[in-house]
This record gives structure tokens, C-alpha cells and sequence, in this order.
């Protein structure tokens, strides 16, 4: 190629690269409505988030270059940064609102709720913005999350066949998914075709988006699958040997099978004890990790240099955050009719100092370990907000705490975020001001889309049930109702609470949360997640970890789209369908 011919294909350009364009900003609200429908889709079944700046950064290669010819690699990082604050919604949301649903509080008001959780994004981000210069310029905190998206972001030859990759793993299992839900075949039977006891529960989910994801958590997973093999192949038959198990006379009296008495009356309340129990060890393990971060704060607040100019004036930042208060102010105060003015005040501001405290502590995590505490963040934030309405009656305490609670769960979510975003600028050269402007630009759409998806996912498949099991959501909804004096199984409660706190003692970061997702969720989700697991372990070790990453990762993300969006397709039929039949 002459040199002329190069000018032509890569035309010299002057000044500043693009960064905050109105091209990023809508691909970065394109590819946040797909990954956020996706990842909160994935996270009912599954039980835990995944971060969407990861793919939002192989998609937009793949829009901004391969068909808008962009070539700016920090416009590309405004793309992730809002699709990813879209997505923070749905990390936050599916881990409280399901709660509401599942314990039959479903009268509270959406639209409220969707402001609530808006407002929360806004004081997440607000309140973290000031620690950016100490945690990534000072401290050099490592945010592993945020260096893998900018490895992709430099990485632009690559970008594009990851997209293609991607793609090509969404059409594929949208296909499977397909066919799956035309045809009825859900789940394979292939401990009944070996003659394995029906106790062992050798029945497999046919669901590429579960292998996917079990791809992408790699190693990590190992914890979350030992949990169900523990449960259904060392523990079922011990019980079995031991003649603890029902007679098949008895089951058939009790109307059951001997998997679903497993898991409903042993595993299952067990499992949500080790959540609870293994999310709260967690916060008692981080306490030095708040000590270093309230240091920080100290710190961040006596830098005053130049550089300061990067950030988003602190006047604006002030004015958000007592705008957001107020807005919290009046959603809580409007959650019920009981609530009074008084009571209202005190939830916000409890509220708004939670957000700002645990914003900070998850920061400091995740930028140390890569793991964030927030499911236990969660039940901490809800007890105490149940705790201030109690008198209020239970369904009116569980509307108002869930709410005010979801807008906690949200900021956390938003702040932990936007350090991983700010990460990746850092390490690519992006001007912090325009990211965080990004990330404030994509705060309200992620709570819409949200609530329309667990409406539509409720009324088609039911919260809760084998089919949406909601992990992190029916934790909650057992531990409000153990609050209020509901019927738990409080004994089961304990022992798991107590296995969780021991696990996560461990020095394994959530270990007792991941071995306890294996007690809760259905064993025939944990057998699928397995292939997932042993294939990334397999492709790390035979072809290496830049072809997992390379081929891999693009096309495990790719299984989570495609079924995810189809998933949802369908349950979409089901409730206009239904809708319809019954006018």
C-alpha cells in the first residue's frame, strides 16, 4: 500500500481524539438495554451478576469501528462506561426487588420505585467521585476487572473478531434456546437412562447461557459446583445409607419426588443460611478495608492540584447529592400510606448515609480483591430500614424497606462501577470528568428496563419458582420474614448461617456465598454450570489462557446473549398472549 493510499484509509488527524460523542453515548445505550436484559436474566437463575463493561467493550469495537468506521479507543471507553452504568441496575435491582414479588407484596408502586432506585444511582456515583484521585492515582489499587477491559480496549485487531465471535455464540444459543422452549425440552434425564438413584438427581438443564457463564467464572466457579455435588453425591447418599430418607410411600403421600424433597426441605433453607451467613462474615472481614478507606476519604479531601480539574466540579457534585436525597426523601415518604413524615426523613437519611458508606467499603474491596460484598451490603441495609418502620404492619414495613433499600443497592452497585470504569480510563488515558459525565448519563435507564423485565419475567415464569429462582432475592425475602416472626425453618437457617460465616472465614473471598449457591439453586443448573467450568479450566490449560480469553470469552458472552434475549422474547408472548386470551 503507498503512502497515499494509507492517508486515504487512515486520514492523519489533529487536535483530540473523540471521546464523549453522541455516537458513544447511543451505542453505549444500545449495548446497556441488550447486556442489561441479558445479565438480569442470567442473574435469576444464576444468583449473581456479571460485570457488562467486559462485553459492552467487544460490541463496541465491533459497532464503533466495523460499521461507523470510529477509531478512538477512549470513545470506545465512554461506550463501556455508560452500557455498563445502564447494566448497574440490574446487579442492583434483581438482588432486592424480586423479594417483594416472592413474599407477595407486589401492590407497591413501580414508577416510584424506578425514581428511588435513579436517585440511589446518582448518590453512588456522586459520592464516589471524590475518592478516584486517592484509590487509582495514589493507592494504585489493582481493580483487575477494570485493567481486563482496558487490555481489550488496546487491543482493537482483536476487537472486531471478538465481536464476530460473539455473535456467532448468540446466534447459536438463541437457536438451542429456541427450540428448547417450542419443543418442551427443558431438562434431560440422563441419570433415569444410566439408572442412577433418584436421590443423586442426574437431570441436566438444557441451557447454553448457563454453560457461558460458567465459562467466564473459570476457576471461581469450582466453589458454586462443589456446593450441589456436595449436597445430591456425598450428602444424599450418606442419608440414604443411613435410612434418613423418606420411603417412596411417603413421598407419594406427601405429593413430591425425593429431588424436590431434597432441595425444598433440606438444601434449599440450608443454602439461604450460608448466603446469609457468608454475605455478613464478609462485612466483618472487610472492616480493615473500611479503615483504609475512610483514610482515603481523609486524604482525598486535602489533594488539591491541578489535576483536579479532571474531575467534575465538587459544587455539582453537592448539588446531585442533595437533590438525589430529596428525591429519596419523597419516595419514602410516598412508599406506603402509613408512612409519616418523620419516620420518612429518618429512612432517607439512613439511607443516604448507607450509600455513602458502603459505597466507599465496596470500592476498596473490588479494587483489592476483585470481589464485592454487596448481597451483604443488601440484608444490612434492608434490616436496618425494616427495623425503623417496624410498627407500620408487615406488608407496609416490606414495601417501604425494599424500596428504600433496592435505591441503597443500586448506588453500591453504581459506585463499584465507576471505579472499574475510572480504572480502565486510567490505564487508556481517558479524562475522568467525561466518564463520570458517561456514567451519570447512564443511570436511568437501567431501572426502567429493569422493572419492566421482572414484571414481564414474573407474570411469565413466576419469581421464585424452579424456573426463576432468584437466589439472592428469596435470601432476603427469608430474612425479612424471619425478622417480622414469619414460618422459617430457623434451625436450617442457623446451621447454614453458621457452615456460610465459617467458609467465608476461610480466607477465600465468598466462599461461603458460592458453596451456598450450590446448596440453593436446582442440582440440574449445577450439572450444565459444570461444563462451563471444565471447559474454561480445560481451555486454560491446553490452549492457553489468550485463547480463552481471545475465543473463549467472546463466545461464552455470546451463549449468555442469545439465550438471555430469546428467554426474554418469549416470556414477552407469554404475557401478551395471555393477556389477550383472557379479554
Amino acid at each position: 500500500m503507498t503512502t497515499a493510499e494509507i492517508s486515504r484509509e487512515r486520514p492523519i488527524r489533529t487536535g483530540s481524539y473523540p471521546e464523549l460523542t453522541w455516537q458513544a453515548v447511543l451505542v453505549g445505550y444500545f449495548l446497556g438495554a441488550i447486556i442489561t436484559l441479558s445479565i438480569g436474566y442470567a442473574s435469576l437463575i444464576l444468583g449473581f451478576s456479571i460485570e457488562g463493561s467486559e462485553l459492552a467493550a467487544i460490541l463496541g469495537f465491533g459497532i464503533l469501528r466495523g460499521i461507523m468506521r470510529r477509531t478512538s479507543i477512549i470513545e470506545n471507553n465512554i461506550n463501556q462506561t455508560i452500557a455498563s452504568a445502564v447494566n448497574g441496575a440490574s446487579a442492583g435491582m434483581m438482588f432486592s426487588v424480586p423479594a417483594l414479588f416472592i413474599l407477595g407484596q407486589t401492590e407497591f408502586n413501580p414508577v416510584l420505585m424506578v425514581f428511588g432506585c435513579i436517585a440511589g444511582g446518582v448518590l453512588g456515583i456522586a459520592f464516589i467521585i471524590p475518592l478516584r484521585k486517592q484509590m487509582i492515582d495514589f493507592e494504585r489499587l489493582a481493580y483487575p476487572g477494570g485493567i481486563a477491559v482496558a487490555a481489550i480496549l488496546k487491543s482493537p485487531g482483536a476487537g472486531l473478531h471478538k465481536a464476530i465471535l460473539l455473535l456467532g455464540g448468540a446466534a447459536v444459543s438463541a437457536g438451542v434456546h429456541s427450540i428448547s422452549q417450542l419443543t418442551g425440552f427443558e431438562n434431560w434425564q440422563l441419570g433415569n437412562l444410566i439408572g442412577m438413584p433418584q436421590y443423586m438427581n442426574g437431570v441436566w438443564y438444557i441451557s447454553l447461557l448457563t454453560i457461558g457463564v460458567g465459562f467466564l467464572a473459570g476457576k471461581g466457579g469450582v466453589y458454586f459446583i462443589v456446593g450441589g455435588y456436595v449436597c445430591y453425591w456425598i450428602l444424599a447418599p450418606l442419608l440414604a445409607a443411613l435410612g434418613l430418607l423418606p420411603t417412596p410411600q411417603t413421598l407419594t403421600e406427601m405429593a413430591t419426588s425425593m429431588p424436590s424433597y431434597l432441595r425444598l426441605q433440606l438444601f434449599r433453607p440450608v443454602g439461604i443460611g450460608m448466603l446469609i451467613g457468608g454475605a455478613l462474615t464478609g462485612i466483618a472481614l472487610a472492616l480493615p478495608l473500611v479503615v483504609s478507606a475512610v483514610r482515603s476519604m481523609q486524604m482525598a479531601a486535602k489533594t488539591k492540584t491541578p489535576l483536579s480539574q479532571d474531575e467534575m466540579p465538587i459544587r455539582l457534585l453537592y448539588i446531585g447529592i442533595s437533590l438525589a436525597t430529596l428525591l429519596l426523601l419523597v419516595i419514602a415518604y410516598n412508599s406506603v400510606a402509613e408512612m409519616g413524615l418523620l419516620r420518612g426523613v429518618i429512612m432517607a437519611l439512613l439511607g443516604t448515609l448507607w450509600i455513602w458508606v458502603a459505597g466507599v467499603v465496596l470500592s476498596e474491596c473490588i479494587g483489592r480483591t476483585n470481589w464485592s460484598p454487596l448481597s451483604g451490603m443488601t440484608l444490612i441495609a434492608v434490616t436496618i430500614l425494616i427495623i425503623i418502620s417496624s410498627g407500620l404492619g408487615d406488608k407496609a414495613a416490606i414495601i417501604s424497606s425494599v424500596m428504600v433499600g433496592a435505591a441503597a443497592c443500586v448506588a453500591m452497585a453504581q459506585a463499584t462501577d465507576l471505579m472499574l470504569d475510572l480504572k480502565t480510563g486510567y490505564l487508556v488515558g481517558a479524562i475522568p470528568r467525561r466518564q463520570q459525565i458517561g456514567q451519570f448519563l447512564g443511570t436511568w435507564l437501567g431501572p426502567i428496563l429493569v422493572m419492566i423485565l421482572i414484571f414481564v419475567l414474573h407474570k411469565a415464569y413466576t419469581l421464585g419458582s424452579d424456573r426463576l429462582p432468584a437466589p439472592q432475592g428469596t435470601a432476603l425475602a427469608s430474612m425479612i420474614s424471619g425478622i417480622l416472626g414469619g414460618e422459617v425453618p430457623v434451625e436450617k437457617y442457623v446451621a447454614g448461617a453458621g457452615l456460610g460465616a465459617l467458609l467465608s472465614a476461610s480466607g477465600i473471598g465468598g466462599l461461603g456465598i458460592l458453596v451456598g449457591l450450590g446448596f440453593y439453586l436446582p442440582f440440574n443448573i449445577v450439572l450444565t454450570y459444570t461444563i462451563g467450568t471444565l471447559l474454561r479450566l480445560w481451555s486454560d490449560w491446553k490452549k492457553g489462557k489468550q485463547w480463552s480469553e481471545g475465543v473463549g470469552v467472546p463466545v461464552a458472552a455470546g451463549l449468555i446473549v442469545g439465550e438471555a434475549l430469546v428467554g426474554v422474547g418469549f416470556a414477552l408472548y407469554y404475557v401478551i398472549t395471555g393477556a389477550l386470551g383472557s379479554a
